[in-house]
């Protein structure tokens, strides 16, 4: 720990490393106080626990540990650090039948083993997504379902979804984001092979709404997983490559759809029962990944949170001052729940917070924009919709990889470039370019099915255009919602979140059918999904803020200044961004700077109580 009587006059963190936050320079006095004392005990722990007769601790704030990494005040930071690690060293942590110790010699192989087995489940979402697109084709004969039926069958995993959405935050709060995936995968397997035996619509419901709750629970947890385990340098890649899986795997779905389109009996229960091979690797996987570390600090197990941070991050500064920062700033958000009027309720904080306030609202309205503009109706019903423009059963489930595949490759530059070009500018240039295959598919409906060639020409180009930009796009669906919630609301906000995106998804997929029918082909794709895509474009322009390479700490800070202040910013952004667009200064429009982050350096950051306010004081 430092010095009683010493006191840091530290610049702002712009100044630093952590230069995005920009907060004002202020004084932060170091002073020990027995009483506030900072062990585990404080934050709630009821495991394993430092006691050191003598020992002097102090309780700072989330802003005073970013203020002493700003500081490079690493004999405090390393202190602490060193306490965390005796306490460690006497745990002696063994592996266990039913929590196994996988341990590598290099923290970097241990990243991507746990978020290539993680995001497994996104293939297996996109797998089993994608799949019903070529079952429709031949199951309704076969089950002798009528329109009514196929409909719900179609929608039956996005309902599904939502009843796994809604159990997301107790299950993830009671037995954390690991355990949470392997119920996940449980229930990915029973309803896979109901599916596939399926005799009756009854059965094939029942399997599809069952596997729709392990897509609603393993969506909303994975991500979290992934942001609270990488660093904030790559945590908009890594999330992004959940994304990518999905698309894999519905590519993925449309093949397995192709190599038993010509079995004679039966076809569908082969494309349907072909997922349990992916759920039983991710299972076997999963079992040997361990805890997030932030869900384990969370719940109080200090010890155990470094003892995962080792193994994926390494003991190198940089992760030793993030996970000091980490320890803080969780522990401000558990003394702030227990002094605050909701410690029974602690989501109501989503009312009466400010910060979590403005969080909820733009992850949910992030989500909606991605449903909404019609990305998993065409999804579902793509070989359907390949019937309507001219091409036969078989060319209908060969077709359908164009538009899997446009997808699958819209998603590589989100995992390459988003972190270096940040969230706002990758989701303002992304709408327009899926808003223009729209148009293009609108157009497609208006050729005559007699002149099949251009009709199929246009609609391919549309589509292409369409998917591929989207796929980029909606990596955004699934990176802002994990890292903008505070820590302890995190599980509660993803529920939302989640529930959000499957109840949006079971919407425009169960009322498709009725929709193109009462707007027209050309209306339900160019009116309505376009004009949500416009009406989106504008929002994200005035109300995104950027997030890029900033850890899960200081993105509070960000939600901290108010929303008028945000508006005013990304205004600002705008037309900088636009003069220097019409001026052809197109190597600042790309520039991976932000113009947020540079206002924000020039005038110093806002919040609702002043530029010198304490953090703790912004979460009450």
């Amino acid at each position: 720990m430092a010095d009683p009587s010493k006191t840091s006059e530290v610049n702002a963190i712009s100044s630093t490393e952590y230069s995005e936050v920009d907060i004002p320079a202020k004084k932060v006095a170091i002073a020990a106080d027995s009483s506030d004392d900072m062990d585990e005990k404080n934050i709630g722990t009821q495991g394993h626990q430092r006691k050191q007769s003598g020992a002097s601790s102090r309780r700072i704030s989330e802003w005073e540990a970013l203020q002493i990494v700003a500081a490079g005040d690493l004999d405090t930071i390393n202190r602490e650090m060193d306490e965390i690690e005796a306490d460690l060293q006497n745990m002696n942590i063994k592996s266990t039948w039913y929590k196994p110790q996988l341990r590598l010699n290099d923290p970097r192989y241990f990243t991507w083993l746990l978020v290539g087995f993680a995001s497994m489940g996104g293939l297996l979402s996109g797998v089993d997504q994608s799949l019903i697109s070529g079952a429709n084709l031949f199951m309704p004969a076969s089950l002798h379902l009528d329109t009514h039926h196929v409909s719900l069958v179609s929608s039956g995993v996005p309902l599904g979804a939502v009843g796994g959405a809604l159990i997301l935050g107790p299950l993830n709060e009671a037995v954390g984001r690991r355990m949470a995936i392997i119920v996940s995968l449980v229930l990915y397997t029973i309803g896979a092979a109901l599916e596939a035996g399926a005799i009756d619509f009854d059965m094939m419901f029942a399997g599809r709404f069952i596997l729709g709750m392990g897509v609603g629970l393993e969506g909303g947890t994975v991500p979290v997983y992934v942001a609270e385990s990488v660093s904030r340098k790559y945590r908009g890649n890594l999330v992004s490559l959940y994304q990518f899986m999905i698309a894999l795997g519905e590519v993925f779905g449309y093949v397995i759809a192709a190599i038993f389109v010509n079995v004679k009996s039966g076809s569908w229960r082969y494309m349907l029962g072909s997922s349990l091979v992916f759920s039983t690797v991710m299972f076997f996987g999963i079992i040997f990944m361990p805890e997030s570390p932030r869900f384990l600090m969370h719940k109080g197990r200090t010890t155990e949170a470094w003892h995962v941070w080792k193994q994926i991050r390494g003991e190198d500064a940089e992760a030793r001052t993030e996970f000091f920062v980490m320890k803080h700033s969780v522990a401000e958000e558990f003394a702030s729940k227990e002094q605050g009027h909701n410690k029974r309720f602690p989501w109501m904080d989503f009312f009466t917070v400010p910060r979590a306030r403005r969080a909820i609202i733009y992850a949910n309205v992030m989500v909606f924009l991605g449903q909404f503009t019609g990305i998993n109706a065409i999804q579902y019903y793509m070989a359907t919709l390949m019937q309507q423009v001219g091409f036969d059963d078989k060319q209908s489930v060969f077709m359908s990889l164009v538009g899997g595949g446009s997808l699958l490759l819209g998603t590589i530059p989100a995992i390459l470039y988003m972190e270096k070009f940040g969230r706002r500018f990758w989701a303002c240039a992304m709408l327009p370019g899926f808003f223009i295959g729209l148009v293009i598919i609108g157009c497609s409906y208006l050729i005559p099915l007699t002149n099949k060639s251009a009709s199929q020409g246009t609609y391919i180009a549309g589509l292409i255009i369409y998917e591929g930009f989207f796929g980029s796009y909606s990596c955004l669906t699934w990176v802002i919602p994990s890292e903008v919630y505070p820590t302890y609301l995190r599980s509660y906000g993803m529920e939302t979140s989640d529930v959000t995106l499957f109840l949006c998804s079971f919407l425009v997929t169960y009322f498709f059918s009725q929709m193109q029918t009462a707007m027209s082909q050309i209306g339900l794709t160019l009116g309505f999904y376009g004009g949500i895509a416009v009406v989106g474009w504008v929002y994200q322009i005035l109300f995104m803020p950027e997030t890029k390479n900033k850890t899960l700490e200081e993105i509070d800070i960000i939600f901290s200044q108010p929303t008028g202040q945000l508006v005013r910013e990304n205004f600002r952004s705008a037309m900088v961004t636009v003069n220097d667009f019409v001026c052809f200064r197109w190597g600042k429009v790309f520039s991976p700077v932000s113009e947020s982050d540079i206002f924000r350096k020039e005038n110093g950051h806002k919040t609702e109580l002043g530029p010198e306010a304490k953090h703790d004081e912004l979460l009450k």
